[in-house]
């Protein structure tokens, strides 16, 4: 059975792009969420993360059991806190705020977190998980207490990508953060995925096919969206997100 770190990995190799569906686990409607779902399955999404700042762990189970029980495609979890970790997901981004310098969020959840993910038998992906400048203070930077990337220096996040290559990590993850006023950089995008051979996740803000296309072609291996397709008159942007994703590349 292909993993879920070997999907993502397979795709950079073949020069593919991905899209990944981040699903809230506020969204308490199973209606709505089995909506969203199947429309994304439907619509060429290729993966889901589930995940948030402030939720509850029952809230993420709940939304986990919702996503897999409408799809076929992985279901990873995007984990605020430790007590995030549930046995359902089929892999966990084992996010570490490399842009901050909390040692909470560097390492302290993650203590807690790993006989959890140990005892589940979880897939767990070390993942740097940087926080670019978005032009306002996102839920990550508040609940973090700490500060994003200044997006006009290309050369301290491409020292940070290289410093998750070296510590051993697995994939990097630039994110602008939910509702992000401005996306990640295409520049940064370009030059981490440039200078880093780790795949590159970006998310944040990304409101357009055209923005997600932008991601892709700078190099980003896994498109995230997530807050624009919480209403439903986006629901069929689906399709027009997937299809600018996985043409670039062909």
């Amino acid at each position: 059975m292909t993993t879920v770190y070997e999907y993502i990995t397979e795709a950079r190799r073949a020069n593919r792009r991905l899209f990944f569906l981040l699903i809230d686990p506020d969204e308490t409607d199973a209606d709505a969420v089995h909506e969203l779902v199947t429309a994304a399955t439907e619509n060429g999404v290729d993966g889901f993360l589930v995940g948030g700042s402030l939720v509850t762990r029952e809230k993420v189970a709940r939304s986990v059991r919702l996503v897999k029980a409408a799809t076929d495609r992985p279901v990873v979890l995007f984990p605020g806190a430790a007590q995030h970790v549930v046995p359902e997901a089929d892999a966990i981004l084992f996010l570490s705020l490399l842009s901050g310098r909390n040692p909470d969020y560097l390492v302290g959840q993650h203590i807690q977190a790993a006989p959890v993910i140990r005892d589940y038998n979880l897939e767990a992906i070390p993942t740097a998980y940087l926080l670019v400048e978005s032009g306002g203070m996102t839920s990550v930077e508040f609940i973090s207490a700490t500060r994003p990337l200044p997006r006009s220096n290309l050369d301290i996040a491409v020292a940070h990508a290289l410093a998750a290559q070296y510590l051993g990590m697995k994939l990097v993850y630039l994110e602008a953060g939910s509702g992000a006023r401005m996306p990640v950089p295409d520049e940064m995008v370009e030059a981490v995925s440039r200078q880093c051979p780790l795949p590159l996740i970006v998310g944040g803000g990304l409101i357009t096919a055209e923005m997600a296309a932008e991601k892709a072609m700078a190099g980003a291996t896994v498109i995230v969206a997530g807050n624009h397709f919480e209403r439903k008159k986006a629901l069929k942007e689906l399709r027009d997100f997937a299809d600018s994703i996985h043409a670039v590349g062909q």
